[in-house]
């Protein structure tokens, strides 16, 4: 028996037949190959065999998901799913009278709506990889892609809370212990750094709002840029010092102030793309004064390759309509100094990293769950017809229905911070 069967009994070992990447069945037990039905079509079980590895690869990547109130997939029911929000009963402070039933209270019942959308990829196989591959290539394309399911659906799921409405801007911290308050992204620099004062004041804020935890604590999502700052607080409870009494959530690394710490680098950077194709700013070029358009220098731009973006301008932040190769035309005027610096507008001051930190309350967003709606596209050589004349192109792909939606904004706060690595980590 050669390599590549032996790896097919080992991976595809199971109760009963299985696809290889030759694209044919393979007996778990003998090794015999036949090949595909016509039509190049999969059976149940094989199915079955590549969705579980695809979401078994893919969960590990959904640091977000996690922490969703799951919504099935509405089958039959249009491109909309629905999560019901319950209201909260007033106190009863009236004292009841001996024998008079009292009127009871109603219920009030709220829905948000989210219409689905779906998503996926494929890789197509050419029969020389097929053929000289030692491993298994459908087997370990499936897996890759379980991976990029879970980032992408992940990375909507995340793209979608950040918009939430309760926002605290972390403060710049100066040599000596002083504090300047900020109240917008773009005031934000290296110097704002996530702080055990304002792991404190989040979760104050989730409390006075009522917000359920998850078993007695918040979350709180954070890369790992500000993570390493926070672990330098003395208050700071890594997560293998109570791993033993309490199960870890996928990315946990610690505890402070009862909010439970998890990292990843997929939680949300802001910071725009370079402007130039050679420069990362531009530099005024002759005073502007209360103008919507800008000369500048300092680098290649493409005509039009800025509109639509957000740039600084003089500490303001304004929107490009359109540009030419030395020329910013703007929603609206600014008024800037000679040899002043063009940085990108989507992150913090001088275009640097800014840090989206997401504390979390119980129940505070929704998702579809990942395994509804899920499949997996194995289409083996052969089955294309003339699109493929001489057999020389296999493919492995998913889909996947998805949407997810804030149900309690006042359940999640957002605290945007810089970090140690403000300067050089790049927006996802």
């Amino acid at each position: 028996m050669d390599m590549h069967q032996e790896m097919d009994l080992q991976l595809f070992a199971d109760a009963g037949t299985l696809v290889n990447a030759g694209g044919n069945y393979v007996n778990a037990y003998t090794g015999e190959k036949t090949a595909f039905p016509e039509g190049g079509g999969m059976t149940a079980s094989m199915k079955t065999f590549y969705v579980t590895e695809l979401l078994e690869n893919a969960r590990p990547e959904l640091i977000h998901t996690q922490f969703a109130r799951k919504q099935v997939l509405p089958a039959g029911r249009g491109k909309t799913v629905e999560w019901r929000k319950f209201g909260a009963f007033d106190k009863a402070l009236t004292p009841l009278t001996e024998g008079v039933t009292p009127d009871g209270s109603g219920i009030s019942v709220s829905y948000i709506t989210k219409d689905l959308a779906q998503y996926g990829d494929y890789t197509t196989v050419s029969d020389m990889l097929d053929l000289t591959a030692i491993d298994d290539v459908v087997l370990e394309i499936t897996d890759r892609h379980g991976s990029n399911m879970g980032l992408t659906l992940d990375t909507v799921t995340r793209n979608e809370i950040q918009q939430g409405k309760q926002v605290i801007y972390a403060p710049k911290l100066g040599a000596n212990g002083a504090k300047t308050e900020i109240t917008s992204r773009t005031a934000l620099d290296k110097d704002c750094r996530m702080t055990s004062e304002l792991v404190a004041k989040a979760a104050t804020q989730l409390k006075k709002m009522n917000a359920p935890t998850f078993d007695g604590k918040y979350v709180c999502i954070i890369h790992p840029s500000v993570a390493f700052d926070l672990r330098q607080d003395e208050a700071w409870i890594a997560a293998h010092q109570y791993a033993a009494a309490t199960e870890l959530f996928s990315g946990e690394i610690g505890e402070l102030h009862g909010v439970r710490f998890v990292e990843t680098t997929e939680a949300k950077i802001y910071r725009g793309e370079d402007l130039a194709q050679n420069a990362r700013t531009l530099t005024v070029s002759g005073a502007a004064a209360n103008s919507t358009e800008v000369s500048f220098t300092g680098g290649t731009v493409a005509a039009d390759a800025l509109a639509g973006r957000y740039v600084l301008i003089g500490g303001q932040r304004v929107k490009v309509k359109s540009n030419t190769a030395a020329k910013l035309v703007l929603e609206q005027a600014v008024t800037a100094t000679d040899k002043a610096a063009i940085c990108p507008g989507e992150g913090g001051r001088d275009g640097c990293a800014v840090y989206g930190c997401l504390f979390l309350g119980k129940g505070a967003y929704g998702v579809v769950d990942l395994s509804e709606g899920t499949e997996v596209i194995v289409k083996p050589r052969g089955s294309s017809g003339t699109a493929d004349p001489l057999d020389q192109r296999s493919s492995v792909g998913w889909k996947g229905v998805h949407a997810a939606a804030i149900l309690y904004d006042e359940y999640m706060v957002r605290v945007e911070c810089g970090s140690s690595y403000s300067g050089e980590d790049k927006a996802n």
